[in-house]
């Protein structure tokens, strides 16, 4: 396994089942980080110290207090490690639970694994250091399942207008006078009730709500 770990926590109860579960990997002793900046200055004391890290373990939410930090979140923190140790592996273990922020980790920051703060995380948890460990990429379960679920339509780009008209509370009944301002095709009520539909059906939902919430959590409005 791992012979040195770095977590990144400002919540010392949340970094316990993290150092639990390392422990139960053979991992008793990681280091440990409040700060994001402190995170940033031991990954490179270890690394010129010919002593790298192999592991960091990071959230994403770090609460700002009464010491200034340079490195305000997890995203931050992980964008300056890889300046630094491009090979280091990354994961991070956060509530965040919305694809549309997830997905650009792995998509641009390349991080190597995701678990979300949640109930039975702990198991999760190791077996995304497990996978880590064997060179492979940790994808969160629901993140699959968002996935899958965001492939099953096609967004175009009126479909994203209604959507976006819906959250921002314009009425369905007044969406039509909104596309028209807009030069839009297909404004007509009945086709905005027909495409918002076949989205809920794509999607298997019942209700318009719930697919602005979908949509929210994509990234796609």
């Amino acid at each position: 396994m791992f012979k040195n770990v770095l977590i990144a926590e400002d919540h010392e109860s949340a970094s316990i089942s993290v150092r639990k579960t390392l422990a139960d990997l053979g991992m008793p002793d990681p280091d440990f980080a409040y700060y994001c900046d402190e995170a940033l200055k031991r990954v490179t004391i270890e690394l010129r110290n010919k002593r790298p890290y192999g592991l960091l373990v990071t959230d994403l939410f770090f609460e700002p207090d009464d010491n200034p930090q340079r490195l305000a979140d997890g995203e931050a923190l992980i964008r300056a490690v890889r300046q630094v140790q491009p090979d280091l592996k990354v994961l991070v273990f956060s509530a965040e639970h919305r694809a549309g922020v997830i997905e650009p980790l792995f998509e641009e920051l390349k991080i190597d694994g995701y678990v979300r703060k949640a109930r039975h995380d702990a198991q999760e948890l190791r077996t995304a250091i497990e996978t880590i460990f064997s060179g492979k990429v940790h994808y969160p379960a629901h993140l699959r399942q968002v996935a899958a679920r965001k492939n099953a339509y096609d967004f175009t780009e009126l479909d994203v207008m209604i959507i976006t008209l819906l959250s921002q509370g314009v009425l369905q009944k007044n969406i039509p006078d909104y596309l028209q301002q807009k030069n839009m095709q297909s404004s007509a009520l009945r086709s905005v009730e027909k495409r918002l539909k076949q989205m809920r059906d794509a999607l298997n939902f019942s209700k318009n709500e719930q697919l602005v919430i979908f949509c929210k959590d994509m990234g796609i409005i």
